[in-house]
């Protein structure tokens, strides 16, 4: 934090992703009061990531052409002015959920170019030594993100949803804002003429380096069998009999042990076993899972999710600073869009298997099988992988 362009970036990515949770509330508050539908409720998350899935691509070899900072900042103020349209939205009194859908979907675009910016600006920002520290600080600002934009944009819609709106904007322009102040000198990148073979060279680099590819599918499969936070709501009513206050807490308790975890790394890095760290860390998240599954009790939930949390959290951690420091500078781009879209799928996915296993075979043998899953797909991964397993350094 006393590199002043790191102090930027971890400013403008809270207030961004604050801002992002914030908006995803009170759109999702707002569309289900106008239309009463769960249906057009679950079109809210489609809408925004329908924009990541089709411009993955695109959005990679645009961060490795021009200027990652004008991306993120243009990105961040046309978020801003979506909130500002929703802002006029409100004052109108809109009855029709069609412009909301729009700007959700424009929001969702700008998202698309905005995060694979800002993760490929980050190692220009701090020196190579420091960045699995920088990497677990904005972790952290994620996670905070995760924790706080819900309950504010939730306690914000209360006052009416202009004030909500209002918020989102000023954060919006307060995170570009926060961009353009950073000054750092860029390596200057080749602009090689778009072509197809460019678009899909991100995924070519990926498949020649088994390091990075372990460790992006690792976390696909993992995530997207151990997704048993998209069962919560049955846990709360269901299973532990705790009521809407109980889903609340639970909702927070992987977001608060992430956070810690992403705190304590920043601080006590990682520098050796870095690949042991990496199946360490999802197989403890597989074992969080099982524990979850099995509890009747709330506070043991609460401990087993809090611990699945900061498990996942060094695998992120890990991660991304594998991608990050064995990725040339002028691949980050396209190589962080691939990145997103493998984590946003795993999340989306994931939440889509679980439902669809808790009805084949119950809500508590899904979670289990998930947990199962999660620990079976580390253990072959170290056979399928094994200089993922065997790397000791983050430099590989």
């Amino acid at each position: 934090m006393r590199h002043r362009p790191f102090a930027l970036f971890w400013s403008a990515r809270v207030m961004s992703s604050v801002a992002f949770q914030m908006m995803s509330v009170a759109i999702g508050w707002q569309i289900y009061s106008i239309t009463h539908s769960a249906y057009a409720l679950g079109l809210v998350g489609l809408a925004q990531f329908v924009p990541m899935f089709v411009l993955t691509l695109v959005v990679g070899h645009v961060a490795d052409r021009y200027d990652r900072r004008t991306i993120a900042y243009v990105c961040q103020a046309i978020e801003g002015i979506g909130a500002l349209l929703l802002c006029a939205g409100a004052w109108h009194g809109w009855s029709s959920v069609a412009p909301i859908y729009a700007i959700a979907t424009v929001t969702g675009a700008a998202r698309a170019f905005e995060s694979p910016s800002m993760a490929a600006l980050l190692p220009n920002l701090i020196p190579r030594s420091q960045l699995q520290q920088a990497t677990a600080w904005s972790t952290s600002a994620n996670q905070t993100a995760m924790i706080l934009g819900p309950a504010m944009g939730g306690l914000l819609y209360g006052l009416g949803a202009l004030v909500v709106y209002g918020a989102v904007t000023i954060a919006f322009l307060a995170a570009a804002f926060a961009v353009t102040a950073i000054k750092i000198d860029e390596a200057v990148r080749m602009r090689a003429p778009l072509s197809f073979e460019a678009l899909f060279s991100g995924i070519g680099f990926i498949k020649s380096k088994p390091v990075i590819l372990g460790a992006l599918s690792l976390d696909l499969f993992a995530v997207l069998l151990g997704g048993a936070t998209a069962l919560l709501p049955v846990f709360a009513r269901d299973i532990l009999h705790t009521g809407p206050w109980g889903l609340g807490v639970l909702r927070a308790a992987p977001a608060a042990g992430a956070l810690v975890g992403s705190i304590f790394l920043a601080h006590f890095p990682l520098r050796k076993r870095a690949g042991t760290a990496l199946f360490g860390g999802v197989i403890a998240f597989g074992f969080a899972t099982i524990v979850f599954g099995l509890s009747r009790n709330i506070a043991l939930s609460l401990i087993a999710l809090a611990a699945l949390g900061a498990s996942d959290v060094i695998s992120v951690v890990v991660r991304t600073s594998l991608v990050q420091l064995q990725t040339p500078d002028e691949m980050r781009g396209r190589v962080g869009a691939i990145n997103s879209l493998f984590i946003g799928t795993s999340n989306q996915l994931g939440e889509f298997e679980s439902g669809m296993t808790a009805g084949l075979f119950g809500t508590v043998p899904a979670v289990l099988i998930g947990g199962i899953g999660t620990i079976v797909i580390a253990l072959l991964w170290m056979r399928l992988f094994p200089s993922l397993k065997k790397t000791q350094s983050l430099e590989g």
